[in-house]
Parts: C-alpha cells; sequence; structure tokens
C-alpha cells in the first residue's frame, strides 16, 4: 500500500535557490520590536549569512493605531494574520498564548513555512501536534528563545548532545523568580516588598503569577525534558511549587546552613523498581554555596546539566528581555532560511524512548524542616522516631533559641519553645508528607514552620 502522502503548499520551492527569503512576524512587543530592530540594522551581514535577504513583509498586530518605535515601519502592519502566514517562507511568533498562536503556526505550516517562536506555554502543552505538522509538511520548527533567552540551551541540547546521554538538568529559567530571592538574600527584605520592586524595575510583571507561581519555570522544564531524555513531556507533567511561601525567615536561616535558595527546574533519569523513570519538576530548594547555581544572581538564568559522556555543563546568560530574546529569534531565523536557500531541514522531534513519567510522591530529595517545638526534655527523641517510622533518616539536627519577641511567643503557646532545623537524609515526597502529618500531631510540636528541599548536594 503506497504510503499516504501530505499535501503542501510550499512557499519557496525546493528546486529554486531565493534571493530574498520572506519573513512575516507575528506580535510586535518588547521583543517583537527588537527582531525587526536586528532585521533592519543587521541585514546586510544576515543577508551574507543567509545566502538570501530576508524580507520583512507583514508584522501582524491587534491595533493599528497603538504607538511603536520608530524602527517599525507602520505600512506593514495588519491586523489579518491569517492572511498574512499564507505568503511568507518563515513566520516568526512573538505574541504569546495559545488559543490564536497555535492555530496560526499551523496554518503557517500548512502553508509550507518554516516556524520560529518564542512561546514557552504553547510549546508545552501543543508540542508534540506542532512537531508532527511540521515533520509531515517538511518544513523547520525552531525555539530556541522559548527557553533562557539569549542562552544557547535548546540547540546544545538537540543536536550538541545528540550523541550522549543525558541524565539531568537543573536549572534557573525564570529571571524574575531568581530577581526575587537574590534580594530577599542581600537585603532581608519580605516576599510582598521585593515583588512590588521588581515590578517598578520591570523584572515582574503586572501580573506575576506565572512567574511566582512557577508556571513559566514549569512549561520550558517540560520543554527541556522532552528533548533530553527523548519522551514527550507536556506541562501537565511536571511538578511544580511557586516561591510565594518562602519567608525573609527561611532566606535567614538558609544562610545560616550553608545554602542559598532558588526555585530550580528540574528534570532528570531516576530507577525505579528496576526500570528507568522520568522526573520533571519545579520548586524552590535550598542550594549548597559550593554548587555553581548558587551563584547566579539578580535576573540572570542559568542551566546545569549533567551529562554521561560530556560530564557536568553549565550554561549562563540573559534568560529574558527583548533584546536578548530577540537575538535568540534570529538566530533560529537565520537557520531555517539557510535551509530554505540550500535545501533541507533542521532536527525534527525526537520521541522514540517514551520514558515513563514518575509520580510526583516517589520522588527522592533531601529535606530540612524547621520546626518550633516544646523546649522541654525528650522532645528530639519523639521527633526522631516520628521520622523513623516512616523511614526518613536524619542527616543533621540542630536546636536554636526561639528568638521571637517574648509577646509573640507568649500569645502562641504558655510553654518556653524552641526551634529544631532537621535535615534529612533523602526521602520521597511521599514519606516527608507522611512525616509531617505525624509530627503535626506530636503536642510538644507547636508549629512546623518550614519544608525545603535541598538539591544540587
Amino acid at each position: 500500500m503506497a504510503t499516504p502522502q501530505h499535501e503542501v503548499t510550499s512557499a519557496t520551492p525546493a528546486s529554486t535557490s531565493p534571493t530574498a527569503i520572506r519573513v512575516a512576524l507575528l506580535g510586535c512587543g518588547v521583543v517583537g520590536t527588537e527582531v525587526v530592530r536586528l532585521l533592519t540594522t543587521q541585514r546586510d551581514d544576515l543577508t551574507a549569512r543567509i545566502g538570501a535577504t530576508p524580507e520583512l513583509v507583514g508584522i501582524a498586530v491587534q491595533n493599528l493605531e497603538t504607538e511603536r518605535d520608530p524602527i517599525i515601519d507602520r505600512s506593514l502592519l495588519t491586523t489579518d494574520a491569517e492572511e498574512l502566514v499564507t505568503r511568507a517562507d518563515i513566520v516568526v511568533e512573538v505574541m504569546g498564548g495559545l488559543d490564536t498562536a497555535g492555530p496560526l503556526l499551523h496554518r503557517a505550516i500548512s502553508h509550507g513555512a518554516a516556524v520560529v517562536t518564542a512561546n514557552k506555554e504553547l510549546l508545552a502543552k501543543q508540542g508534540a501536534d506542532l512537531h508532527n505538522a511540521a515533520d509531515a509538511a517538511g518544513v523547520d520548527l525552531y525555539f530556541e528563545a522559548a527557553v533562557a533567552g539569549a542562552i544557547p540551551l535548546i540547540r546544545p541540547v538537540r543536536e550538541s548532545l545528540a550523541g550522549d546521554r543525558i541524565d539531568r538538568i537543573l536549572g534557573i529559567v525564570n529571571g524574575t523568580t531568581n530577581y526575587v530571592l537574590d534580594q530577599m538574600t542581600k537585603t532581608g527584605a519580605n516576599f510582598d516588598d521585593v515583588v512590588a520592586e521588581a515590578q517598578r524595575l520591570g523584572y515582574a510583571e503586572a501580573d506575576p503569577t506565572a512567574d511566582v507561581g512557577g508556571h513559566d519555570a514549569a512549561a520550558k522544564a517540560a520543554i527541556l525534558a522532552s528533548l533530553a531524555f527523548h519522551t514527550h513531556v507536556t506541562a501537565s507533567d511536571v511538578s511544580c511549587e511557586g516561591i510565594t511561601g518562602i519567608t525573609a525567615e527561611d532566606v535567614k536561616w538558609s544562610k545560616e546552613t550553608g545554602h542559598v535558595i532558588k526555585l530550580l527546574a528540574i528534570a532528570e533519569r531516576i530507577k525505579n523498581n528496576g526500570t528507568e523513570a522520568v522526573s520533571v519538576r519545579v520548586h524552590p530548594a535550598l542550594v549548597p554555596n559550593s554548587h555553581p547555581l548558587a551563584n547566579v544572581d539578580g535576573a540572570f538564568n542559568a542551566v546545569f546539566i549533567e551529562a554521561q559522556a560530556a560530564g557536568p555543563l553549565m550554561f549562563y546568560g540573559q534568560g529574558a528581555g527583548g533584546a536578548p530574546t530577540a537575538s535568540a529569534v534570529v538566530g533560529d531565523l537565520v537557520s531555517a532560511a539557510r535551509h530554505r536557500v540550500l535545501g533541507g531541514t533542521g532536527p525534527q522531534r525526537s520521541s522514540y524512548a517514551e520514558i515513563p513519567i514518575l509520580p510526583a510522591g516517589e520522588v527522592r530529595t533531601h529535606f530540612q524542616l524547621r520546626l518550633r517545638v516544646a523546649d522541654e526534655p525528650g522532645v528530639l527523641a519523639q521527633v526522631s522516631q516520628q521520622l523513623a517510622e516512616q523511614q526518613v533518616s536524619i542527616e543533621t539536627v540542630r536546636q536554636i533559641l526561639d528568638q521571637r519577641p517574648l509577646d509573640e511567643r507568649a500569645a502562641e503557646s504558655e510553654t518556653p519553645t524552641a526551634e529544631l532545623v532537621v535535615t534529612t537524609h533523602e526521602a520521597s515526597e511521599a514519606a516527608l508528607a507522611q512525616t509531617v502529618e505525624a509530627l503535626e500531631g506530636l503536642d510538644v510540636v507547636t508549629k512546623i514552620i518550614s519544608i525545603l528541599r535541598v538539591e544540587g548536594a
């Protein structure tokens, strides 16, 4: 039986070598404007690199009357994005979202256009459909800017390490949360005050939920895990916890124990009952001061990759911002345009492995618990017993005086209290949850102040 053929209307016939590559831009916000700037100011160099001139044929926007940077040629603006994508060789999408961007990119692919996108949410939720459509149509789908902005990360994982086996990815992939935690560490300020300052400086959106809630990082973790482990991973597969519960007191005690708190995206291969599984998660964690990620400050991003042959690798740089993101977008555009000129496409999606996703409760790591307890003999023994019954082993324990004001302590408990800082050996999330439930039932435990995972040890 003959193999079904996918009918594709090619924007540029493969048999000809074009003198110009027609580029359609979807979105003209901060990133879109910087893409136009690079295409305009670097036109001659880009032409030499590609072998044809990248010609911007239209910019799809929602409102034609919006005030824009002078670099934008207003004659290129259109609100008819559906028509625009049908007359381009390459469609660049920097508009974001799902409902509009997804159908437009499918329409572009069906008309034979290559696609360059910075849309992490779309890739994390609908990436498989887009990859399948691009593979069937024989066109490129590039997305370097979707994870870690200007940092070359997607291409090294997808291409440079294609001959290796990646075991683990540990990364700071959200600049907003790294800035917030870094400022809390340096100034001792509380979470709400630092977020407000980040909004004033432009590091955080007016609604920072996607960032501080961990959802932005989770989308990026899904993309990286899919590439690294050749397995289809979606955003819904990622266990996600943000930084909204981190207090100034947590940050203070992280210093005392030789750590710094970071929001980490973690993707790793795990042996589970004799078989291999993949764990993908995002959560705040205590990172030892000796680890390279501990020194990533401000709004910078960094990703630490552990590969069997290459060993440990670290990628560091600007993870967001108009110009850095546009750099990654235009880099993808150049690659796709070269393929238009010379023929062929870049690497296709690889999901042959289909390794199962490990349930969140079975993931194992180290934990640090801070407990407020009655300051009396036998308390540590009772706490230790509860951990032992759940097969959670204690690595270190430290008792400190309750340093709160006297009136605050009296309002909570009539008996003197102290704090215990307990660090565990590796234990499962499920065992830790059962331990916490057991500890909450002890009369000598006044409060479980915080629970933080320890990563990178």
